[in-house]
């Protein structure tokens, strides 16, 4: 891959902290980084560069493909177009009918897929003596189209904010990223990073397979870290999965919750090694005060000196928590009325942090990293 360039965006201005979303995977959960984005766009924060993995990518690719003014339009008739074969809500309510609407909504995306996104192979396409196999029980062909029709990527790579996506090389079974900065994106780019196998077939780009991105990592926040440059950062890292929960109290209960951790896990360890590295990297620092002038340029102390990014991080946790009617196949419900609430989600949980205190009272720019993870379970 070339050499990632420094981003500059129509929104920053060197020496200013700028705006990053890190959007994780999480399929049909996605809805809740829509209406995050719309709450902190309808609030004034303009995006300097997004990363994103899995649905994570496709929403960051709508978004960064987009002019500002139509990029909440367009993530919504991305968002009911996949969610229009199951538009009608259910005729009875409570919470035990809520969930089995839920169940058997993905259900019926199991069966006959998600319109303008993905949609089942044949059987016999399965059949493993067949002439060319299908890698996958979904055909993604829908998605490409969709894709097409809802980004302009030559508005992304030309004028819109940075955009990363991570994918996973099938043969080596590394990280890979695409990064707009260092290359131009098409459509393949993004399929790759939300090619979840077995339901999703491989993505070929140059003569390399990928699968979706979450395989490795499901949040890009560790990339965004590595090429953090030298101005003062934002991060807006929005989650579909909580690492915290309950005791399962049942077997649905287990799945959903064996889900939930394997699907987070990395979010909680990249933030905490990033913590660990500056406060390193300020030890250092202060030892460097304390040495004599002819040890300050000691190489094993400038490396410690350059733990962690070279600029100040204010990292914001918007976590998608469990809703009551969720069961374990919340991640493909596409029913539109688990998006829209999923959607009003995501903005409250953005109105919440901003108006808490702690945020209001903080300190930009900062040295540092500072972390405010003040959704409905911290206010």
């Amino acid at each position: 891959m070339p050499k990632i360039k420094e981003n500059v965006s129509a929104f920053h201005e060197p020496g200013t902290e700028r705006n990053v979303l890190v959007l994780q995977g999480g399929g049909a959960l996605g809805a809740y980084q829509a209406g995050a984005y719309e709450k902190l766009t309808r609030s004034g924060f303009e995006t300097d560069w997004v990363a994103g993995i899995s649905i994570g990518a496709i929403n960051a690719a709508i978004l960064c493909g987009n002019p500002v003014e139509t990029r909440v339009e367009r993530l919504r008739n991305f968002w009911e177009e996949i969610t229009s074969d199951l538009a009608f809500t259910p005729w009875m309510w409570g919470a035990k009918p809520r969930r089995l609407y839920s169940e058997m909504a993905a259900a019926e995306v199991a069966l006959t897929g998600a319109a303008g996104f993905f949609r089942p192979h044949l059987p016999m396409a399965l059949w493993p003596f067949a002439v060319h196999p299908a890698l996958s029980f979904y055909d993604t062909t829908p998605l490409e189209a969709t894709l097409e029709a809802k980004v302009d990527f030559d508005y992304l790579n030309d004028k819109g904010p940075r955009l990363s996506v991570g994918a996973t090389d099938i043969e080596t079974g590394n990280f890979t990223y695409f990064d707009s900065a260092g290359m131009r994106l098409d459509a393949r780019h993004i399929m790759a990073s939300g090619a979840l196998p077995p339901g999703f077939p491989p993505v070929e780009i140059d003569g390399r397979f990928y699968w979706d991105g979450s395989l490795v990592s499901n949040t890009p926040l560790q990339y965004v870290m590595e090429n953090a440059g030298t101005d003062p950062l934002c991060i807006f890292q929005i989650d579909l999965f909580s690492a915290r929960g309950d005791v399962p109290g049942d077997i649905a209960d287990v799945q959903q919750r064996e889900k939930d951790i394997r699907y987070s896990s990395r979010t909680r360890l990249t933030t905490d090694r990033y913590r660990h590295l500056h406060a390193l990297r300020a030890a250092a620092e202060r030892l460097a005060r304390k040495l004599p002038k002819e040890l300050q340029a000691d190489p094993d102390l400038a490396r410690l000196r350059a733990a962690g990014p070279d600029c100040p991080v204010t990292l914001v946790h918007l976590i998608h928590r469990k809703e009551g009617f969720e069961g374990t196949a919340k991640d493909y419900e596409f029913s539109r009325l688990s998006m829209t609430e999923h959607w009003a989600a995501g903005a409250a949980d953005v109105q919440r942090t901003l108006s808490h205190r702690d945020w209001k009272s903080r300190e930009i720019g900062r040295d540092g990293l500072q972390v405010f993870d003040l959704g409905a379970e911290n206010t």
